[in-house]
């Protein structure tokens, strides 16, 4: 079958219409992170009760990623575009001026619900628009926006908070939304919707609501102390209920919410596993260097978000280098090159210390980057090379979804492991500072325990040493994580011309 593509004049404009929705949304998933405290302070809210204003947009966005591609099927991919990014945009409006908590959090709360088609539909529409051996330099447009979005948003929203106010961390959607609005209005066309029958409404809610569960446990989990919390064994309990009775319903209903024939593809399935495992390895560092930063080494924000820059250089490198290098070599060597750069990545983060200068977090940030970007084009294109086209939709939400899912296990994992092994670590350090050890003697021979403040700046340097440790043992952690997924990459299939061809299919009206 002859499939249509708009002219290439077309493609470059659909292609940043898309591109500027899809920064938008991955722009609000971090950008808002260090706005947090101004934002407390206006509304008046406790430590606890202003994480809603994260939790909110997390929660609403994976909810309601899956149903996306149902959506999309049902009424048009352009027609969900756009109704996306007018609500989203419009919310983004509603936040900046809201002056309550709950009005802060409800808004937020629709932020998450109407971004989260922009993403994976973004992705759709680029495979869709584009040949097959076009699918590599458009997948590495496309991750520029998924993956630049969350690495450059804490420096944009600390930027934006100090120099204008809070406020402007959402009202910079508006332009952007209007642009993206007009772009995809004028230039996109209107897939046809798939013959799709009634929504699987029971497969539906069980999902959203293991999911719901999910991510509420994983982001209070260690604020309530996990399992120890009557809240969160609740909210566990809640996973593997409604996630059970997804599962066995989708396995026995004739039409389930989503067809199990999506992960019969071999490259699919496992492009989801290495992008459940990218999601970890991106944000838990991205969550764990700011406050190893600024709390242990004493760096002001700005300087973190310098010397953390790098990261997303090497990133943007790498991303536009293998939108090319896709064309010449085998994706899979580049996936495997990508995972290499990430392991001596967390090699050399594992001998990060106190006494360190910029130096050796800019190099591992920018090979770090560097990784990213050679893992996350390849891996976009091999999962969806061999994938029908009718699962392009429903494929494009899944891979989304896994791939949120890993980076919040990876983030609430990460930051449990480092709190506790801290914890540990401490106990294990203040055994041996006592009177009676003559090594403690012959150290500091000087030093008066009977002066409380001594005892207290002793404890102080114990504490961050402790910290720092838990901190090297959870670079340890991802680097053994990384190594051992590598052996997988040689059950991916090298997708040949024609399984790339019948993977794609543009429906014009």
């Amino acid at each position: 079958m002859t499939v249509a593509y708009p002219e290439p004049g077309i493609r470059r404009l659909v292609t940043a219409s898309v591109m500027a929705a899809t920064v938008m949304n991955s722009l609000d998933s971090t950008i808002a992170n260090v706005a947090l405290p101004h934002i407390q302070g206006s509304v008046a809210a406790s430590a606890e009760e202003i994480s809603w204003v994260l939790t909110s947009y997390i929660v609403a966005a994976a909810i309601f990623t899956p149903l996306t591609g149902w959506f999309a099927g049902r009424f048009g991919r352009k027609r969900l575009m756009l109704f996306s990014i007018v609500g989203f945009t419009v919310a983004s409006g509603l936040c900046g001026i809201a002056s309550t908590l709950g009005e802060i959090v409800g808004f937020r709360l629709l932020q998450g619900v109407f971004g989260a088609a922009l993403v994976p539909m973004s992705q759709a529409i680029l495979l869709d628009i584009n040949p097959p051996e076009r699918h590599g330099p458009a997948m590495s447009v496309w991750a520029m926006g998924a993956v630049l979005g969350p690495i450059v948003g804490p420096a944009l929203g600390g930027w934006l908070t100090d120099n204008l106010s809070w406020r402007w961390v959402f009202f910079i959607n508006l332009p952007i939304g209007v642009l993206a609005f007009a772009g995809l209005s004028l230039f996109l066309t209107e897939t046809k919707a798939a013959a799709r029958g009634r929504l699987d409404l029971f497969g539906f809610m069980m999902l959203a609501l293991a999911i719901g569960a999910l991510q509420l446990m994983l982001d209070r989990g260690q604020t309530k102390d996990w399992f120890s919390s009557l809240e969160i064994c609740i909210e566990g309990g809640c996973v593997l209920l409604f996630g059970y009775l997804f599962v066995a319903h989708t396995l026995t209903a004739r039409q389930p919410f989503i067809d199990l024939g999506l992960f019969a593809d071999v490259n699919f399935t496992l492009g989801s596993l290495f992008g459940f495992v990218l999601g970890v390895l991106i944000f838990s560092v991205l969550a764990l260097l700011p406050p190893m930063l600024e709390g242990l080494l004493g760096y002001p924000v700005v300087l973190t978000g310098l010397v953390t820059a790098p990261r997303g250089v090497g990133s943007f490198i790498a991303m536009t280098a293998a939108g090319i290098l896709i064309k010449r070599f085998d994706p899979r060597l580049l996936i495997l090159i990508g995972f290499g750069l990430a392991a001596l990545s967390m090699y050399q983060m594992s001998g990060f210390s106190l006494a360190m200068d910029e130096r050796l977090m800019i190099a591992s940030g920018l090979i770090s980057g560097l990784g990213t970007g050679l893992i996350f084009v390849p891996l976009s294109t091999l999962a969806f090379a061999t994938l029908p086209a009718r699962y392009r939709n429903e494929g494009a939400a899944m891979f989304t979804l896994i791939r949120n899912i890993g980076s919040a296990i990876g983030i609430s994992v990460l930051q449990a492991m480092t709190i506790r092994n801290a914890a540990t670590v401490h106990s294990r350090l203040v055994e041996t500072i006592r009177p009676d050890n003559p090594v403690m003697a012959q150290a500091a021979p000087s030093f008066d325990f009977g002066t409380p403040v001594l005892v207290a700046r002793m404890n102080a340097a114990i504490t961050r040493q402790a910290s720092m440790v838990s901190y090297i043992d959870a670079f340890w952690f991802l680097f053994l994580i990384t190594l051992a997924v590598m052996p997988l990459l040689l059950l991916l299939r090298k997708p040949k011309k024609a399984d790339a061809g019948d993977g794609v299919a543009l429906h014009l009206d």
